[in-house]
């Protein structure tokens, strides 16, 4: 088995109460030794600034490499280009290179329209200079038209120079490795690592899956909505699920784990801890 890779995604935070819950689980988060953190960019371009902030002080203050998302919505050219070069003088060596969200009512969409237009743009930029994810979509991006253009579009990308690439959250490890057969078959050979979930709340989680299209299987939904508001419930179920989850994907050949944090450290170190992920400090 190649080495594999573990990872955390962070959001910028955007209030100040936000901040400090951000700063108190960072820490624990780092000494868990992922290979690097991602941080999130808002639709619409909403958090570009946050983006770089949080980038720049997860780097400094944890020395673990940091992975901006960076998008071509309501972005030009020579805006992608100046963040390009901030990011270089920053020490950053990887980005996740993704079309981004549009906002509602939102027009302008940028000069570049996709992210595989992005990813060749950056290569045309910046040559291998960075390391570039790009998004996968096992259950299928929600605006795609259909199953078969979705795989087009990922290899389109694959094509125009992505080095690995991230997946959206599932807790169904069929579409994974249906994903990974139907991209093999096609001569793509690139790590497609699995993004994850960790279950603390449903209601949030509900509302998540809602909007990016990540099926919630209805075994695990039934028992999340029969406790609704008893979190230590659902805390426990989630931990169980979410690890069997993983277990399965690592042992089916997955090459590491993207595990989305929300900017909280205990879910996820306790999923870290079940699948004995190495550790920085461990004997």
């Amino acid at each position: 088995m190649k080495h594999r890779t573990y990872s955390l995604e962070l959001f910028p935070p955007r209030t100040d109460k936000a901040l400090e819950s951000l700063r108190e689980a960072r820490p624990q988060l780092a000494a868990l030794g992922p290979a690097f953190f991602s941080v999130t960019f808002g639709a619409g371009g909403t958090t570009r600034d946050g983006t770089f902030e949080t980038v720049q002080e997860t780097l400094q203050q944890t020395g673990i490499d940091a992975a901006p998302h960076i998008s071509c919505i309501d972005s030009s050219r020579d805006g992608i280009r100046e963040l390009l070069q901030r990011y270089r003088e920053a020490g950053i060596k990887r980005l996740v290179t993704l079309r981004g969200d549009v906002l509602e009512g939102q027009t302008a969409v940028g000069e570049l329209r996709f992210a595989n237009e992005l990813v060749e743009f950056i290569r045309a930029e910046t040559g291998d200079y960075f390391h570039l994810e790009v998004a996968a979509y096992p259950e299928h991006h929600p605006e795609s038209a259909s199953p078969q253009a979705d795989l087009d579009a990922f290899e389109r990308k694959v094509k125009a120079g992505a080095d690995s690439a991230i997946t959206q959250y599932f807790y169904n490890a069929d579409a994974y490795f249906r994903f990974m057969d139907e991209i093999t078959d096609r001569g793509i050979e690139i790590p497609v690592v699995p993004g994850i979930m960790p279950i603390t709340n449903y209601r949030q989680l509900a509302r998540f899956s809602d909007v990016c299209g990540a099926e919630i299987p209805a075994w695990i939904r039934k028992r999340l909505e029969a406790w609704d508001h008893d979190l230590e419930s659902i805390r426990t179920f989630g931990e169980d699920v979410v690890t069997e989850l993983c277990e399965r994907l690592l042992d089916g050949g997955a090459p590491g784990l993207h595990i989305y944090t929300l900017n909280k450290a205990e879910a996820t170190a306790a999923l870290w801890n079940n699948l004995g992920l190495p550790t920085p400090n461990a004997p």
